[in-house]
């Protein structure tokens, strides 16, 4: 039987995952588990601009990460005020940049997480019937359980 004592939450601000926190929120009440709320920052390179110095564009770069990292960290506080469970249970936050789903996986194994919940779709959702991009490569690449919610 599934006991978890360590869960993730990878974190888009969706609805998707309020689902997902929430339930993780409830099992980690029950098991008195503590849980990783956990946001990627997408990285995408930037292109190239004429006649500008790429020590400039590298600049703008972390300027840009910079400022995406305190929303994010803003926007988690404010996904977390949601959910009155978070007064009894520990929640430790975490933010990453790179590619989602490797980066989800890179932060369970550092955590030694025993449960991942995670939106079934995400902010990109195209159709109610699928699942996400980011959830399929999780559940393809974790070596802990899975929790789809839904």
């Amino acid at each position: 039987m599934l006991m978890p004592t360590r869960i993730l939450v990878p974190t888009d601000f969706s609805e998707y995952s309020d689902k997902a926190l929430e339930q993780a929120l409830d099992i980690a009440k029950e098991y008195k588990a503590k849980v990783f709320l956990f946001h990627v920052i997408h990285e995408e390179p930037l292109h190239p601009i004429p006649f500008v110095d790429t020590v400039l564009e590298k600049k703008v770069l972390e300027m840009i990460c910079d400022q995406a990292r305190v929303e994010a960290e803003q926007r988690m506080r404010t996904q977390l005020e949601k959910f009155p469970q978070t007064k009894e249970v520990e929640v430790v936050t975490g933010i990453r940049r790179g590619i989602a789903y490797e980066e989800i996986l890179k932060e369970a194994e550092d955590n030694k997480v025993d449960l991942i919940v995670i939106g079934s779709l995400g902010r990109t959702a195209i159709a109610k019937y699928f699942i996400g991009s980011v959830a399929r490569n999780v559940l393809k690449g974790a070596t802990c359980n899975v929790l789809l919610a839904k």
